[in-house]
């Protein structure tokens, strides 16, 4: 019986061993660990995708009049729209951080009735057609507007059609991407310091004064590039509820569309102003999102 059951072991077929040099090595990750490539087909769709948006943008690039570049940069037009962006973008990304920081820090620490749909409310615009957001702001703050009205009749204040309509206009659309960034961080702030600085006799703002906010920072500064960058590139709630005047509320984007049809060379270098722009916003804040 042994003599049988030691044959039967002797035909059953055992893998060779590993030859050395042949193990084959995946490729490392951002944090060190082995990933397996993507297969080839992903690979092939992923390319399209990408070729998707990088087309365009070569095409803008190629047809950049670049031995005319200054002389169109320096068109009183554009240098105008260039510097009422300037001053529409920072004032509204000034209000994102006055109004927004602490609108974010009330919502990561705060628990009250329907708090989970004021945070739908506040990140709306995010989602929400500009032009639809132009038009909710015409019928709040506008002449006769739920609010305006009253700003109107009682300090003759009018809103639409001013320099601080686009710049309530771009407030709107850019103050959720710094709420959103600043929440995220307060949620993710290690709770113990501010407990131990509490502890140890600290107000409520001075422990956000000391502790929270240089612990936040980083992400308040990612979040108060996006707004700005949003806040600059910012076109549909503009142009609905603050007009396209010249020298008034005609930012960059909108001169770019106002200037394609009777100036194309000055809308390709004001569009490439707002495409450097964006590419150097992502470029910096690329390790908030995608670390290594």
């Amino acid at each position: 019986m042994n003599s049988v059951i030691g044959r039967r072991q002797r035909r059953v077929r055992r893998p060779p061993p590993p030859v050395a040099g042949r193990r084959r090595r995946l490729p490392r990750g951002p944090s060190g660990e082995a990933v397996a490539p993507p297969p080839l087909p992903a690979i092939v769709l992923g390319t399209v995708g990408l070729a998707f948006f990088v087309v365009p943008l070569i095409g803008l690039i190629e047809r950049a009049p670049w031995s005319d570049f200054w002389d169109l940069l320096t068109e009183p037009e554009v240098r105008e729209a260039l510097e009422l962006s300037l001053i529409c973008s920072l004032s509204a990304t000034a209000l994102s951080v006055i109004f927004g920081v602490p609108l974010a820090w009330t919502l990561a620490r705060s628990e009250f009735p329907g708090r989970r749909l004021a945070r739908a409310v506040v990140l709306l615009p995010m989602v929400l057609p500009p032009v639809v957001g132009g038009v909710a702001l015409l019928f709040a703050l506008g002449r006769r507007g739920l609010v305006g009205q009253y700003l109107y009749d009682w300090f003759d204040i009018q809103l639409p059609f001013s320099t601080w309509g686009a710049i309530l206009a771009e407030t709107f659309v850019a103050m959720p991407f710094l709420v959103i960034t600043v929440e995220a961080a307060l949620r993710g702030v290690d709770r113990r310091y501010e407990d131990a600085a509490a502890s140890l006799g600290a107000g409520r703002w001075t422990v956000f004064r000391r502790v929270t906010l240089p612990l936040i920072a980083p992400s308040l500064v990612a979040g108060t590039a996006l707004a700005w960058a949003r806040a600059l590139g910012e076109f549909g709630a503009t142009i609905t509820f603050a007009g396209n005047f010249p020298g008034r509320t005609q930012t960059l984007p909108l001169a770019v569309f106002v200037a394609l049809e009777s100036n194309p060379g000055a809308a390709i270098v004001m569009s490439l102003i707002l495409l450097v722009v964006s590419i150097v916003v992502l470029v910096v804040l690329r390790e908030q999102w995608l670390p290594g």
